[in-house]
């Protein structure tokens, strides 16, 4: 079954095929209940589970079907966000405390294939960062101090990376990163779940409630009652403001192509541009090939005009310095979820009831953020002191990241204002070719209108139903983004990321054209 998170398919959904769970057909009673069977569900359940917890996992779709089929799997505590930028937001004991997590959930996830015997192609591989075309040496040489001071002392200045005809310039060299597929080590946890007793079941959460009758109820009118909740849904969907004002959506981009084998050593490969680059390899079973996976172009949700030219951009850049690469075969988005100070917000939900807990903001390392939100959350809930609790604790707040906040808040304001008083994308529905999707303005209000490949168009409200913004049209994707929050909805109105729960309110009209 393909994804729901959007038109294009993955590298890894090519390769495997999505399970979905059997639908809840019951009441149910447990121990815990997870609300997301993305590698942060899945691998709090597992780890509860194997602690002697009964668990009940829902997802609205295939397991792994969000966001976790859609990531680069890059498993790293070379954070995303860079080490002397974290020094500033989080102080240099911090950042080695966030560092020291991201390692110890590599271990964990290198520690649990091999306890569970899941063929996941995990490997251990070297990382490197290198500058962008036209950066000053000064700023690898800042990044190699903070990261030395944040505990990564065995890093490596090199004159460049060990790519062949690609002339990185200085480059550093941090050993022991690792790389997986993301569904196939997903099927190997559902595997040990079954095996550790958990349930998982296909369901729509319209209700989580905490407290002392917490429990979730579905669409279909089932409710699991439980001790304790997790709401593991990339974006939560039981919180309307608090963290959503601390965190904010972007769409980024990858592609694949084969490759000649032994022509890109296996690694880990990131330059320091904004938006920056990423790139990995992947085996494809031949003896002469290896697949070259490159991302990147990231750019706000719902906030790019010409987000159709990202991947010519990323094949631009693959071609100017991969010049074996053969054709692209593979072309998909994701969202990444960025905090203000570049760390998950893992925990309890503020403003919730004590046993409500939430793992969300992947700062773009979802893998290993996500095993640590198992690792943590399983801590919480088992009354077990987490060493990272507090680093990760959602009601956290710092004075050093008032800009970021503000600067996002603001840019959330921006897009009340622009979208309503501005006219319509289009100015009638004739403009909208077949496959596509814009807004038109109809008196005080607008509508989302796409028109499908046989022409005929449907009519949607344009307004978000988690906090009212104006969605917008993603080409790549044919879905309807959300600049504020990052909500995302099907072409024909249905929720497919959160934070809202709900889909577009119909305005049907529909007539082929």
């Amino acid at each position: 079954m393909p994804s729901d998170s959007g038109t294009t398919t993955s590298l890894w959904e090519a390769r495997n095929e999505l399970v979905v769970a059997p639908e809840l057909d019951a009441d149910a009673q447990a121990d815990v209940c997870v609300v997301g069977a993305g590698v942060a569900g899945l691998t709090t359940a597992y780890l509860l589970a194997r602690a002697g917890q009964a668990v009940v996992v829902l997802d609205d779709g295939p397991i792994g079907g969000g966001e976790t089929c859609r990531t680069t799997a890059h498993l790293s505590n070379v954070i995303d966000d860079r080490f002397h930028v974290l020094e500033e937001h989080l102080g240099p004991e911090r950042t080695r405390a966030a560092q020291e997590s991201h390692r110890a959930a590599i271990d964990r996830i290198e520690a649990l294939v091999a306890a569970e015997g899941i063929e996941c192609g995990f490997a251990r591989v070297d990382g490197h960062l290198f500058l962008a075309p036209g950066q000053p040496r000064e700023l690898l040489e800042r990044e190699a101090a903070a990261a030395q001071r944040a505990g990564l002392d065995d890093l490596v200045r090199l004159e460049r990376a060990p790519l062949a005809g690609f002339d990185t310039g200085p480059c550093l060299r941090f050993p022991r990163q690792a790389q997986l597929e993301p569904l196939r080590y997903l099927a190997g946890l559902v595997a040990a779940l079954g095996r550790a007793g958990a349930r998982l079941h296909t369901a729509h959460a319209t209700e989580i409630e905490g407290g002392a009758d917490a429990h979730v109820t579905t669409r279909a009118g089932r409710t699991v009652r439980a001790a304790a909740v997790v709401v593991a849904t990339n974006s939560p969907v039981n919180d309307r403001f608090t963290i959503h004002t601390k965190q904010a959506p972007y769409r980024t981009y990858a592609i694949a192509a084969r490759i000649p084998r032994a022509s890109v050593p296996p690694g880990l490969y990131w330059d320091m541009a904004d938006p920056y680059h990423y790139v990995r390899l992947a085996g494809t079973g031949a003896n002469d090939e290896d697949v070259l996976i490159v991302g990147g172009e990231d750019h706000k949700t719902g906030q790019a005009s010409a987000a159709t030219e990202r991947h010519a951009a990323l094949e631009s850049w693959m071609r100017a310095r991969f010049p074996a690469a053969g054709a692209v075969e593979q072309r998909w988005s994701g969202q990444v979820l960025e905090t203000n100070d570049g760390l998950a917000f893992i925990g309890r939900n503020p403003n919730d009831a004590e046993n409500v807990y939430v793992a969300t903001g992947d700062s773009g390392m979802g893998m290993t953020h996500g095993t640590l939100a198992g690792m943590i959350l399983s801590d919480l809930i088992l009354g077990r002191v987490s060493p990272w609790a507090e680093l990760y604790d959602p009601a956290r707040k710092s004075v050093r990241t008032a800009g970021e906040f503000l600067k996002e808040n603001l840019n959330v304001a921006a897009q009340y204002v622009r979208d309503y008083v501005s006219p319509g994308e289009v100015a009638s529905v004739d403009a909208i070719p077949r496959g596509a999707g814009a807004i038109l303005r109809r008196g005080l209000t607008k509508v989302a209108v796409h028109r499908d490949a046989a022409g005929v168009l449907h009519e949607l409200s344009a307004v978000c139903p988690h906090l009212g913004c104006i969605v917008h049209w993603n080409g790549v994707e044919r879905t309807w983004d959300c600049p504020c929050h990052g909500s995302r909805f099907h072409a024909l109105g249905h929720v497919v990321n959160g934070p809202a729960n709900r889909g577009l309110s119909s305005q049907e009209r529909s007539a082929a054209g």
